[in-house]
């Protein structure tokens, strides 16, 4: 009887090897075990003879009729069904990755962003359809945001525009508040219904610590001049608990998002403006150009 022929260079052990070695081995007949694979049975048998040229011995028992295993094909039959469920757990994860399943996401946000709502409604929603992606949040301000956006060291930020966008990143306006007017609680419009932003006139006005071109600083100026005058601004506060606090101590007053209401400190009333076309908005930033799956699947949620 002629010995099996030495493999070639040529030949390579491949994963349909395997798949169908094991699959003759589940059904225990070729017939069954072609038709499961959808390939005919000469077919079948000329791949698990390959098979064995490839490991250099016999892997069936052909003294018998049925579909016997020799030692070596018992323990390749038992390697081979885990070298199969790897590469398919493997392939489901690329594939899990590619549709931006998993991963890690950091996002930065502003403080008033968490105010709003909308920053905790975005990420629960998509935690709930992406469980394995990992969130980094990151408090920062606003500017510092957008340069690690555009150096490639942050993924996606919620920030307070007006800001200098850097080239390369895109923003998206997600929410518009009115305006409402922070007011010591001993203060004459304290508990009026709605004040008319003309008549505080003569007040400091406390903004975050910007340009004046930049987010609510820049917001004060626009809403009074809207009102037909130039405020006196105090650019002192490092975020609005600050601002609030500093309210409620008679520094002065301020203006700030709706949403701000919910932060109930002592000695601060909440009052909105009588008429007032400037809102603040809550926005959205990230790369124009985004190569991480995760990322792409965040963006697409926040703005669906």
């Amino acid at each position: 009887m002629m010995g099996r022929k030495p493999a070639s260079r040529a030949d390579t052990f491949e994963l349909r090897h395997l798949r169908y070695f094991t699959t003759l081995v589940d059904e225990r007949n070729f017939e069954r075990a072609a038709a499961r694979l959808g390939i005919a049975q000469p077919g079948l048998s000329q791949q698990i003879m390959a098979l064995e040229d490839i490991v250099g011995m016999p892997l069936l028992d052909r003294t018998r009729r049925s579909v016997k295993l020799t030692t070596p094909g018992q323990l390749l039959y038992e390697d081979a069904r885990k070298i199969l469920a790897n590469a398919e757990a493997t392939l489901a994860a690329l594939k899990r990755v590619d549709r931006g399943e998993t991963g890690r996401i950091s996002i930065g946000y502003v403080a008033s962003a968490a105010y709003s709502g909308l920053l905790i409604k975005f990420i629960a929603s998509f935690r709930a359809s992406h469980p394995d992606v990992e969130l980094q949040l990151i408090e920062m301000e606003m500017r510092l945001q957008l340069a690690k956006i555009a150096d490639g060291n942050l993924d996606f930020a919620f920030i307070r525009p007006p800001a200098p966008i850097p080239e390369g990143v895109a923003t998206q306006v997600v929410l518009r508040e009115p305006l409402m007017a922070a007011l010591p609680e001993n203060h004459p419009l304290a508990f009026a219904l709605q004040v008319d932003l003309k008549n505080l006139t003569g007040e400091t006005f406390i903004t975050p610590r910007q340009p004046p071109d930049v987010g609510f600083h820049y917001n004060t100026i626009k809403a009074c001049n809207e009102a037909g005058f130039q405020p006196t601004i105090s650019p002192e506060g490092r975020d609005y608990t600050t601002i609030a606090s500093m309210v409620a101590i008679g520094l002065g007053v301020a203006l700030v998002p709706r949403s701000l209401d919910c932060l109930r400190l002592p000695g601060v009333r909440y009052v909105p403006l009588a008429a007032s076309s400037t809102t603040s908005d809550l926005a959205i930033a990230h790369r124009k150009t985004e190569a991480s799956p995760a990322v792409r699947a965040f963006i697409l949620h926040t703005r669906s």
